[in-house]
């Protein structure tokens, strides 16, 4: 689908740059609003089912700042997309690092290992109120990564921004990934099929 000449208006509940940067690349033209939610009140034990709440809870912030009847009474009907990420490294789930050490671990850890990202994609038909969500798995495998380049990554700082620490398209991490099963965008947090199903679902 040509997104840059869709019959419907797109917003992005997400602050990150990354999600941004795969909407953009899919040629649609949107707008951005950011759920202010306590994420860490929000658990489940599978990461998948962890995802899909976070996702559902940012959509529930978001539609109340919104002028639904607006959007009810506009001819082209309006589509909220609210997303989340986790990493899984050794059956642990792993969120955004707390501090720069947990940073370090995280990477530590992936170093000649194996993770998973586990996306989560809800849109929601604004004019409608009909909601489709959905969620995608990547599994990256790593060579093994030398402390300075860790030590590079943690003094930048942008890893302490995302699930897990982990940002495979950075290019200090990037000539030590070994092999990714799945695709980039789901990795950087918007899994480009998924949205497009759900998009077309809901519409």
């Amino acid at each position: 689908m040509d997104g840059s000449t869709s019959q419907f208006k797109i917003i992005l509940g997400s602050s990150s740059v990354a999600r941004r940067k795969v909407l953009a690349e899919m040629g649609y033209d949107f707008t951005i609003m950011s759920a202010d939610i306590d994420e860490k009140s929000i658990r489940k034990e599978k990461p998948e089912e962890l995802v899909m709440a976070l996702a559902e809870a940012k959509a529930e912030a978001i539609t109340p700042k919104l002028p639904i009847g607006d959007y009810k009474r506009d001819a082209e009907p309006s589509v909220l997309i609210t997303c989340d990420q986790v990493v899984v490294c050794e059956g642990m789930i792993r969120e955004k690092p707390l501090s720069k050490e947990e940073a370090r671990q995280f990477i530590k850890g992936y170093s000649g290992g194996n993770a998973a990202t586990v996306s989560s994609v809800l849109v929601t038909n604004l004019k409608t109120g009909l909601r489709k969500g959905d969620w995608d798995k990547v599994e990256i495998h790593f060579h093994s990564i030398p402390d300075q380049v860790i030590d590079n990554l943690i003094e930048e700082g942008i890893v302490l921004n995302v699930a897990g620490g982990l940002l495979i398209e950075h290019p200090l991490i990037l000539p030590y990934i070994k092999e990714v099963v799945g695709t980039i965008d789901s990795v950087m947090g918007l899994p480009k099929t998924l949205v497009e199903r759900l998009i077309m679902e809901v519409l």
